[in-house]
């Protein structure tokens, strides 16, 4: 007779616990159509998390329970290089600083309209003002071919070193040694098309109009066949360190 009352009371207790705010969320469903990838190229600027409107679409892991105070800092990109889904509209993307000091104030806001089933890239840029606490930002959107040639690699250019003339990316295969151009020159603030080349090993410089020489470069990066790349440069074109964390650089991160 007590264990049958025992299995009563414990029944009503999971169905109370059913029923409150705690309870396990049904998270099926359709996913979100639409997709942002987040990138913090802002020299000097701090580490930062990122939202749309008042949801936030990225975040460092913490074992503790509370969230953590380190954000995505410069050079890095949000949750690992993937994209975060996002239903379709028009939103504020900000940067919001992730550590304890100036908590989750917004140094970059940058005003977006999602379209469905389109994927984009926002970039924090430029120079970090320490006075007003803000730095550039901008969106482009990830137009990348809808068919792939799994022949060959699709490579884009993204412009974000707010001190540097327009640039265009060149591409030297370490085999071959043909070098092309990867798109246009391209002005701060821009993003180039995605143009097929083959896969390979590649030698990347990025040149003024009418010069033949890298204003600076990256070796041996990789391009598989069938994937997807963006090169972004970031940094101070006026540092000549090979090893500042501020030089001019050329990021490379897969799309697909």
């Amino acid at each position: 007779m007590t264990r049958h009352r025992y299995l009563i009371a414990l029944f009503a207790a999971l169905a109370l616990g059913a029923c409150s705010e705690n309870a396990v969320q049904d998270i099926t469903g359709p996913i979100p159509s639409a997709r942002v990838k987040f990138f913090n190229f802002g020299v000097n600027a701090p580490a930062v998390n990122f939202y749309a409107n008042d949801t936030k679409m990225t975040a460092i892991s913490s074992t503790t329970g509370i969230e953590s105070t380190n954000g995505v800092s410069y050079g890095a990109v949000g949750s690992g290089g993937f994209y975060a889904a996002v239903e379709p509209g028009a939103y504020t993307l900000t940067g919001r600083i992730s550590a304890t000091v100036d908590k989750d104030l917004i140094i970059a806001s940058v005003p977006a309209t999602i379209a469905d089933g389109a994927s984009y890239s926002l970039y924090l840029s430029g120079f970090y003002n320490t006075t007003t606490k803000t730095v550039d930002g901008f969106v482009v959107q990830d137009d990348y071919p809808a068919a792939i040639d799994f022949s060959v690699a699709y490579v884009r250019f993204v412009h974000a070193i707010a001190n540097a003339n327009p640039l265009t990316l060149y591409a030297r295969n370490t085999l071959t040694l043909t070098e092309v151009p990867v798109g246009a020159e391209i002005a701060y603030r821009g993003a180039g098309a995605f143009v097929a080349i083959p896969s390979g090993v590649y030698d990347l410089g990025a040149r003024y109009a009418g010069v033949t020489t890298n204003a600076f470069g990256r070796t041996a990066v990789s391009f598989a066949a069938g994937r997807v790349y963006t090169i972004g440069a970031r940094g101070d074109i006026t540092v000549t360190s090979t090893t500042a964390t501020n030089r001019p650089f050329l990021d490379n991160t897969a799309n697909r």
